[in-house]
């Protein structure tokens, strides 16, 4: 096994070597079979162990001998006590996500401090056949197929090609001591109850049945790259990235032969699950939108875009007042104001306006139904979803636009965009005041 496993990381994981590896450890098997083969050969490694006091007398003792291993072998060993159930009853979570959040948050915290380039973790085949089995239970696409990854960012799982069998009998072999965690032999967890119930059956069927998973999973897993590479040819076609939004376009999503199936693996890492709303986008009127936490899609035509949901952003009724002594607001967005005698500058991020025409103080607000304006070079009056309209101003775009306005709620300036002709100098002998962005 020793030999195997040098093998692997020489032809599958070269980057491990020479680097600082922090090893998650729990006391069970396969941790503590992973701490011993890569001290042999001569990697650099520390050990990392939660107590999660989920189970009273038997957390601490698997805590104490993670220190005497860490001290047996001389190893930096660092451990730490979570109150897990607190924690999960805090944040509305399962025991298991709230044990799995706070030990990877650990492990990232320590490699941040104690410049770790990886975090290995003991997961192998039979982890793997169950994770599959799990997926495959709860519907999955090709991903949820291809099982745990053997690398995901900087963590590392080098025993994915043994079997649990195999690092037990290593173990037994090499008279190495590890804990029994009894929890494992419960079935009250689905993970446990498809590694005690359902595999043992499967395998009465297929007494291969781990050699012919890990040879499915291989094939599987070059599909998924024949995917991404599709993916990554074809993306450049249908993605448009305009600063904080992305546009994609539905004509070239439609050309393609399976529009739904190239959907979901363009979008897939922003986290969408009701992707029978997301498809339904394609063909909904413009303004429909389907939103995550992170993220909100948005039929604008043409287009479906994508921008991150900042539930942090100011709100739509927020008003900045603008005193006529003031030279300058940061703040939703940075304008300065200058009193000049004649332009000396045009572009659409400076407007000149007659001082005398403007009734203070200003205003700084997001458009509104029913809003109009007067523009430059223009006859009469226009309201603002018109002018938005011909311009092809997005619904995200029209978002993040502000209107400088005069006490009487008057617009002076849609600001970047246009001007209102009622506040422009009559004659050369005007005070001109300058904003700008």
């Amino acid at each position: 096994m020793l030999l195997r496993l040098a093998e692997h990381i020489n032809n599958n994981l070269p980057f491990l070597k020479g680097k600082k590896l922090l090893i998650a450890i729990s006391g069970g098997v396969d941790s503590v079979v992973l701490t011993h083969l890569l001290y042999q050969l001569k990697f650099n490694i520390s050990l990392a162990h939660c107590n999660f006091q989920l189970r009273g007398e038997e957390s601490d003792l698997d805590e104490i001998f993670i220190n005497d291993l860490g001290k047996e072998l001389s190893l930096n060993t660092y451990t730490i006590q979570f109150k897990t159930n607190e924690y999960a009853k805090r944040h509305k979570l399962s025991t298991q996500l709230a044990a799995r959040k706070l030990r990877y948050d650990w492990f990232n915290e320590l490699a941040r401090e104690h410049d770790f380039d990886y975090i290995l973790t003991a997961h192998h085949a039979d982890d793997n056949l169950e994770t599959f089995l799990i997926n495959l239970t709860r519907g999955t696409g090709l991903e949820g197929l291809t099982g745990i990854p053997t690398v995901n960012g900087n963590i590392v799982r080098p025993l994915l090609i043994f079997s649990r069998e195999e690092i037990k009998n290593f173990a037994i072999t090499n008279a190495i001591q590890w804990r029994e965690d009894a929890s494992n032999s419960e079935t009250k967890y689905l993970r446990n109850k498809i590694r005690h119930q359902i595999i043992p059956t499967l395998k009465e069927v297929n007494p291969s049945l781990l050699n012919s998973f890990i040879k499915t999973n291989e094939f599987l897993k070059q599909s998924q790259q024949i995917v991404n590479d599709k993916i990554k040819e074809t993306s450049p076609e249908v993605l448009i990235n305009k600063g904080d939004v992305i546009k994609i376009d539905i004509k070239k999503i439609l050309s393609f032969s399976n529009p739904k199936a190239y959907l979901y693996q363009i979008l897939k890492e922003y986290k969408f699950t009701e992707w029978d709303d997301v498809y339904d986008l394609i063909y909904a009127q413009s303004g429909k939108k389907v939103s995550t936490n992170f993220y909100t899609l948005l039929k604008d035509r043409d287009f479906l875009l994508l921008l991150r949901t900042n539930k942090n952003s100011s709100s739509e009724n927020e008003r900045v007042i603008i005193y006529k002594e003031n030279t300058q607001i940061v703040s939703p967005i940075n304008l300065l104001f200058k009193n000049v005698q004649k332009k000396t500058r045009t572009d659409i991020n400076t407007i000149y306006v007659d001082k005398n025409l403007l009734n203070y103080p200003l205003i700084l607000r997001k458009w509104e139904k029913g809003d109009y304006f007067y523009p430059t070079g223009m006859m009469g009056k226009k309201k603002l979803s018109k002018y938005f309209k011909d311009e092809k101003i997005s619904v995200f775009d029209k978002k993040n636009i502000w209107l400088l306005c005069s006490d009487d709620n008057e617009i002076i300036w849609i600001i970047g965009k246009r001007q209102d002709r009622r506040f422009l100098s009559s004659n050369s002998t005007t005070q001109l005041l300058r904003i700008t962005i």
